[in-house]
């Protein structure tokens, strides 16, 4: 089985969290299955200094970041269809919402890539699942926006400590049209009607244990769902 694994760049920051992609690709790996790096040939929207976290001048090209993660082994988004993969993972981090889209500044009333909205919604359209971690259901949400389908997800959980706004990005999630529940860091959720599984991952306070535990449950689920 082939697995699409959708990156951002690389860095929590500004493009795909580096834990959540190696343990993505560890996951794939661990069930016997072959992972595809899938990047875009764009710049990414900033450049963050991951030691301070402020904007440094530059511009930086989110396939040839995510490259690094990948180990150059890495397929523009075009030269991907859903007949080549069987399941897409999307991995967490800032890229997810200030690169495939800009709900980082916009919230729900943002934008996103129109490659990347072709990829998911061929993908659901063909019944193949997808499996959203940490802030990236908001990707998928943005892609069926407006469309016959209402996915079902988890961004997090309110009830439980997390270095972000869960409620606020429920109540986006929700204006896009998303039903919504509240999962902690060591739950998943799976919308079996659409095949989407999605995890909270670094949305809620974690450690690489559980984080790495949530990332191989949710890809056991995408590809039980195949």
């Amino acid at each position: 089985m082939k697995i699409g694994v959708l990156l951002s760049g690389c860095g929590v920051y500004d493009g795909s969290e580096i834990h959540e992609t190696v343990f993505t690709l560890l996951a794939i790996a661990e069930a016997g299955h072959e992972a595809i790096c899938i990047g875009i040939d764009k710049d990414q929207h900033h450049v963050v200094n991951h030691l301070n976290g402020e904007e440094q001048k530059g511009t930086r090209n989110m396939m040839v970041e995510a490259a690094r993660i990948a180990r150059g082994e890495i397929t523009e988004i075009n030269d991907i269809a859903p007949a080549d993969i069987d399941v897409l993972i999307i991995p967490g981090g800032a890229g997810s919402a200030k690169n495939l889209t800009d709900w980082a500044f916009k919230g729900p009333d943002g934008s996103i890539l129109p490659e990347v909205k072709l990829l998911i919604v061929n993908m659901v359209n063909v019944g193949k699942p997808i499996v959203a971690l940490c802030v990236s259901p908001v990707v998928v949400a943005k892609a069926l926006e407006g469309s016959k389908v209402k996915p079902f997800m988890t961004i997090g959980s309110d009830q439980a400590e997390s270095p972000y706004d869960i409620k606020g990005f429920v109540d986006g999630l929700s204006k896009t049209g998303v039903a919504t529940t509240m999962k902690l860091a060591d739950e998943i959720n799976i919308d079996r009607v659409n095949k989407i599984v999605t995890a909270p991952c670094y949305m809620m306070k974690s450690d690489l244990i559980t984080l790495r535990n949530n990332i191989a449950n949710a890809i056991n689920a995408g590809i039980d769902l195949v």
